[in-house]
């Protein structure tokens, strides 16, 4: 069993630290025997054995603590001061007995000299009282430090479930529009008898729709995985549009094993269908890149319909919805670590700048 597993298992923990304690506890005291005189014979025996009752006592007393947890701070104080001292006083009266059967002449110098009487055994006993209560001490002390772990982490799992579900939303919301799209379209295949074409539109989105499904938006994948899902998606878009819709890509070599968040850029290029291609009499082209610079991968998907000048107000201030949620998206994923730029492509239309951390798949460096 590894040192991580017992540290993480909390029973495994508290019993390290029990034992370990008390063994620090026996070593210290017969050291200290050693320096300062001659330890009896079978000394190490009877601090094993008063090591062992002290055990005992404190799981007597956790016991009360635990009983007690839920009450109120003072009856925990006070429960924590008696159970001490109760605990301190039957433990040194525990280690007299057995040392008066174990070394009976020692004892015998010791009465004579006066270390059993009343005030002595009272100093005694707020000694040992007072090893109950550091011991107290350290066991409340590690127990609130664990809960508060928990605390923790039942925050950051909370957190990341929000954070989780936040990105689902971003990323599926646009799935409706397109699927309405496409049902429309195919509905219109099917009308004028284009039974073959409906069919493949069919086959080609339920491959998307598979896709999609099989990627959770908290997963990374590679740019190389991205542009082919972007294909499928895009080959669906050409039935509708036909030669209207020209597309263009050009991905570096040290790019296409560059990880991203799945279908990142599916709904930039919608936007661009949405507002260059469809309403365009003659269509238009999209072209996506996507290239390294230093320690940032950057990806651009621009067209040349009428910009964001042309766009209504409502969608200009946003941007659009596709483009909105994506920022989002990936301010939620990246934080400060990724820029979302929008730009004019030359002579007109829209160009989206995207700059992320730049981290490969697992073996692959380019």
């Amino acid at each position: 069993m590894s040192w991580i597993t017992v540290a993480e298992n909390k029973r495994h923990l508290f019993w390290l630290l029990q034992l370990g304690g008390w063994s620090a506890w026996a070593v210290t005291y017969y050291l200290g025997v050693v320096v300062w005189g001659k330890a009896p014979s079978g000394y190490p025996f009877y601090l094993a054995t008063i090591a062992l009752i002290g055990v005992a006592l404190t799981m007597v007393i956790r016991q009360l603590y635990l009983f007690t947890w839920e009450r109120r701070p003072g009856t925990r104080a006070l429960t924590v001061l008696l159970a001490s001292y109760g605990a301190g006083f039957t433990w040194i009266n525990s280690r007299s007995l057995i040392f008066y059967n174990l070394y009976p002449a020692e004892y015998e110098k010791m009465v004579a000299k006066g270390g059993f009487q009343l005030a002595a055994l009272f100093e005694n006993s707020i000694s040992a009282a007072s090893v109950m209560l550091v011991w107290s001490a350290i066991y409340f002390g590690i127990k609130y430090y664990l809960l508060n772990q928990d605390e923790k982490q039942r925050y950051l799992k909370v957190l990341n479930q929000a954070h989780e579900a936040q990105l689902k939303m971003l990323r599926y919301q646009l799935n409706p529009h397109f699927l309405f799209n496409t049902l429309n379209a195919i509905s219109t295949l099917i009308l004028d008898q284009d039974n073959q074409t409906a069919n493949t539109m069919v086959t080609k989105l339920s491959r998307f729709l598979r896709y999609s499904l099989d990627n959770e938006p908290m997963q990374q994948v590679t740019v190389e995985e991205e542009i082919e899902s972007l294909r499928l998606y895009l080959d669906i878009e050409k039935v509708r549009f036909g030669d209207r819709l020209a597309l263009s890509f050009d991905v570096a070599a040290d790019a296409r094993h560059a990880l991203m968040p799945s279908l990142l850029l599916q709904p930039l290029v919608e936007n661009s269908i949405k507002y260059a291609i469809s309403q365009a009499i003659n269509g238009g082209s999209i072209a996506v890149s996507a290239r390294t610079e230093g320690a940032e991968l950057l990806l651009t998907v621009a067209d040349d319909g009428p910009g964001l000048d042309f766009v209504p107000e409502k969608s200009r201030q946003s941007g659009g919805v596709g483009l909105a949620n994506t920022r989002d998206r990936l301010r939620e994923l990246y934080g400060t670590r990724q820029s979302f730029d929008l730009g004019k492509t030359d002579p007109h239309g829209l160009t989206i700048t995207i700059r992320l951390p730049l981290n490969y798949a697992i073996g692959e460096n380019s």
